[in-house]
């Protein structure tokens, strides 16, 4: 009983903490910190979830667990569906170009770019955004993009989304968080710039730019313009302390 009083707080803190956690701006001056204590506290909830529902009886717990792997089996693989899809798409309408080497164009009015990601991922560029885009523009797209691919964003991504019927403020909040931290690899005023431009929905199963009208995108380009610097450094510990601190007490108690 005690071991699942404790199991409980814990999660009831946790859940406390997701409002004000999703809706919080500081996050927003050091991304990566932010994203840490996102995954923390979801790795925190599944653990107390699955510790109550054991000491309730042993199979409710591999139940939730065996649930838990279903979704995140099931949307993993329908994502890699669509990627592949998608790959044997790019195989056949695709170009190289001289001007982006390494870079597949596609030949479209819209100005689209995106991260194919996988073991081999891919950075698309419609002809459109090569025509709309400035050289300083184009470079800040590409470095945005191509650290989605080299970070493989996707599967920071991957148990967020596939939960977000359930927690939507949550997957919305992490997937903002890593297209701000991706805008950390750009130069500010050229990367605002460019988003401005874009027109066109990213297509499923990728990472990119979005629609200019979304409202993700007008976070990012007020955090771009205001520069912030980011959090002091015993601000970023003292958060993944606090992370880490959440994660053990679960821990502990399921261990010991």
């Amino acid at each position: 009983m005690n071991t699942a009083l404790h199991l409980l707080v814990t999660l009831a803190v946790c859940l406390l903490a997701v409002g004000p956690l999703a809706g919080a701006r500081w996050v927003w001056r050091s991304p990566h910190t932010g994203i840490l204590l996102w995954q923390l506290l979801a790795l925190t909830v599944v653990l107390c979830v699955g510790g109550v529902a054991y000491l309730v009886a042993p199979w409710l717990g591999g139940a939730v667990a065996a649930t838990l792997l279903a979704v995140f089996g099931h949307h993993w693989l329908a994502t890699l569906r669509t990627r592949r899809q998608h790959r044997r798409i790019l195989s056949l309408v695709a170009r190289a170009d001289d001007a982006v080497p390494g870079v597949l164009v596609l030949d479209h009015p819209l100005t689209v770019a995106y991260c194919l990601p996988g073991l081999r991922s891919h950075v698309v560029l419609s002809s459109g955004a090569l025509a709309a885009l400035s050289r300083d523009e184009l470079a800040a797209v590409l470095a945005h993009e191509q650290t989605h691919a080299r970070e493989r964003h996707d599967l920071v991504l991957l148990p967020f989304l596939a939960l977000r019927p359930l927690c939507r403020s949550v997957a919305d909040a992490v997937a903002l968080l890593v297209e701000m931290r991706a805008d950390e690899s750009a130069c500010p005023r050229s990367l605002s710039m460019a988003l401005r431009r874009f027109t066109a929905v990213t297509p499923p199963g990728t990472l990119g730019m979005a629609d200019a009208a979304d409202a993700a995108v007008h976070a990012r380009l007020s955090r771009l313009s205001a520069a912030a610097a980011p959090l002091p450094w015993w601000l970023r510990w003292s958060a993944v302390v606090a992370g880490l601190t959440l994660v053990s007490t679960p821990l502990s108690f399921l261990v010991w």
